[in-house]
């Protein structure tokens, strides 16, 4: 069976692969669920500190693969009932559930993109924590051209990263936006002659740091969104008082003071 996703560990650093080049990576059925499996092999391996999204080729991701859209929304009932019945206890379908497991993992998540970044691409690069992209990168949400929206996630991805006037053009008209353009309006961190150099190098120094704070000053910028000021400010009170006095802040501090390496242990 083909892997259209695979998983690669190196110690505290795993990279999730996209592994279809020849279709310029666009996802098929299997290819959303072997997302989630990954998922699910990051969360699982305590001794993982960042994840690397990536994909093998010149392109990140096409979108979704078209025989795949085509059948997806072939019968409008059975689509509907895939996409309005849950499973108990979840809050995304299965077409937003492999998005929606990198904005919901406890760790880092860096995507480095290159070439076409398009359609359902484009709905997973956002996922990200931090974005580093090629000057190759083209990104769209170009579903308005088979009349349809964006629905993997993106009210809980693109509001975050740019204005609403600036979403609204790009999910009205499915605009390719280049790289410079892209950085400029927050769609990428930055833009590098080497992504993939850049983006593991970044890895390793978050990776360097300790994972406790890691974890929480992710979950602090993704769960203060929306929040009242009294809210967010308790929040920040919370996450600290869960790492003040812990082993690995302690360790975190006397490594500093010492100007050596940081021996963290596991979350």
């Amino acid at each position: 069976m083909t892997n259209y996703v695979h998983v690669e560990v190196d110690g505290p650093i795993a990279e999730v692969v996209l592994n279809r080049a020849e279709k310029m990576n666009a996802l098929n059925e299997n290819s959303f669920t072997e997302l989630v499996a990954a998922a699910e092999t990051v969360r699982s391996n305590k001794q993982i500190r960042v994840v690397i999204i990536r994909a093998e080729g010149d392109h990140f991701c096409a979108g979704a693969d078209k025989a795949f859209l085509q059948g997806a929304v072939s019968d409008p009932e059975v689509f509907s009932a895939k996409a309005l019945q849950l499973p108990e206890g979840e809050i995304a379908n299965e077409f937003q559930k492999p998005v929606m497991v990198w904005l919901d993992i406890n760790v880092p998540v860096l995507v480095c993109l290159q070439g076409v970044v398009y359609g359902a691409g484009m709905q997973l690069a956002l996922a990200g924590d931090i974005r580093i992209a090629s000057p190759t990168i083209g990104m769209s949400l170009f579903e308005i051209n088979w009349g349809l929206i964006p629905d993997m996630g993106i009210t809980q991805t693109l509001p975050r990263l740019v204005r609403a006037d600036i979403a609204s053009e790009l999910m009205l008209t499915g605009r390719v936006v280049k790289a410079d353009e892209a950085q400029r309006i927050g769609l990428v961190s930055r833009v590098e002659q080497d992504p993939l150099q850049a983006t593991r190098e970044l890895a390793r120094k978050i990776a360097s740091n300790s994972p406790d704070a890691t974890s929480r000053a992710k979950k602090l910028l993704r769960d203060s969104v929306g929040l009242s000021t009294a809210q967010a400010l308790k929040l920040e009170a919370e996450l600290q008082s869960e790492l003040v006095g812990t082993d690995n802040q302690i360790e975190a501090a006397m490594a500093n003071l010492q100007k050596r390496e940081a021996k963290f242990q596991s979350s």
